[in-house]
């Protein structure tokens, strides 16, 4: 625990963030939806915030200064790397050169989408790192119109690829020719 008088105060810093004001911020800690370190958060707490770990509702909250967080809706035709030998154009290219980021997770180059960019390398690793078990949602417009139940069974048992199976997926079908 951080001495009375040091570091920041908790809804203060959630605020800076963009969590919302100081009142939406002092509503999620009184309903016990932020923890510091794996403890709930009392209102006036104090963070240190090279040093604690913080998160709301079980996500963590990046506070480090000089973190950047990047939201991109990749277009087709661009890749998912930051640099690229074949000198396609690269999802990097597309935000600020400074601080330097990197995709979390990627999209084939013929894929639009959403994808994070970030420099925050501990959310990185929750994010893509199997045992935290994130889901990755796509909708996905298929050629040929509806696929048969055995192909959506395929799908959903896993596929063999050159490298192995696929893990199996959570697929369904709302209209003809298009995956979720």
């Amino acid at each position: 625990m951080i001495p009375a008088g040091d570091g920041i105060r908790l809804q203060k810093l959630l605020a800076q963030v963009g969590l919302g004001s100081r009142r939406v911020c002092d509503e999620l800690i009184a309903d016990g939806r932020v923890t510091v370190n794996d403890e709930v958060a009392d209102l006036g707490r104090r963070v240190d915030p090279e040093v604690d770990r913080i998160t709301v509702d079980g996500v963590p909250v990046s506070v480090r200064p000089g973190l950047v967080h990047y939201l991109l809706n990749k277009p087709a035709g661009v890749v998912s790397t930051a640099s690229d030998p074949e000198g396609r154009p690269t999802v990097v290219g597309l935000v600020p050169a400074e601080p330097r980021v990197h995709p979390v997770g990627r999209l084939d180059a013929d894929t639009e989408g959403l994808l994070l960019l970030t420099n925050d390398g501990d959310l990185t690793h929750r994010l893509t790192h199997p045992r935290y078990g994130v889901e990755k949602e796509y909708l996905a417009h298929v050629d040929g119109g509806a696929l048969r139940p055995n192909q959506l069974r395929q799908l959903r048992e896993g596929v063999a690829l050159d490298d192995g199976v696929t893990a199996p997926a959570r697929v369904s079908q709302p209209s003809p020719g298009l995956l979720r």
